[in-house]
């Protein structure tokens, strides 16, 4: 249900049309929640029918003309009472650990190759975070807006420098193994 609320969330900091809020996605919301461009459109046309966001009206009317969307007070409404809600913490589920419990059993062949490209890209991202910290969030600015943004920034800051070093570990682990081995039954 986190994805309309996701879109509510950045209508809300900017009216947008679906095409300019795709953009905004793939720029920063979608860092930590990840959805198609088809996804967004569908959910747009979901949100104004059940009256929670409009579609501003154009200044001249024209045929395929972008529609710019804004958040109604019942989607403020909506926004609120989620923000308020208490949600438990999502289970984790990665395809790499899932591969490493199965490494124990089917060897390690080809798995620190992977390790290592995985790391590469969890570095990647951490120095990509740490520019746009660097870029937005200088020393001394801290509304409450921006305080709040700069937390969200910093929990992917901090996940990527927990998976960068983990890797380092998990590299390092499997490095060590004869690549054949796993266990046989």
């Amino acid at each position: 249900m986190s994805l309309p609320h996701a879109i509510l969330t950045a209508l809300l900091e900017k009216p947008s049309s679906g095409l300019e809020l795709t953009r905004r996605f793939d720029r920063s919301i979608g860092y930590f929640w990840s959805a198609t461009h088809q996804q967004i459109y569908r959910e747009l046309g979901k949100l104004e029918g059940e009256g929670l966001i409009r579609a501003l009206p154009a200044e001249q009317p024209a045929r395929g003309q972008k529609k710019v969307y804004e958040v109604l007070e019942a989607g403020r409404e909506e926004l609120a009472r989620w923000t308020a809600a208490s949600q438990d913490p999502k289970p984790q589920r990665d395809a790499l650990l899932l591969r490493l419990r199965a490494a124990a059993v089917v060897g390690t062949e080809g798995l620190e190759r992977d390790l290592r490209r995985h790391r590469e890209l969890h570095a990647r991202q951490l120095e990509m975070y740490r520019e746009i910290e660097r870029r937005d969030f200088p020393p001394g600015k801290g509304g409450a807006e921006d305080r709040l943004r700069h937390l969200v920034l910093r929990a992917g800051i901090d996940l990527e420098t927990f998976w960068t070093q983990w890797l380092d570990h998990a590299v390092a682990e499997v490095a060590g193994m004869p690549e054949g081995q796993g266990r046989q039954e």
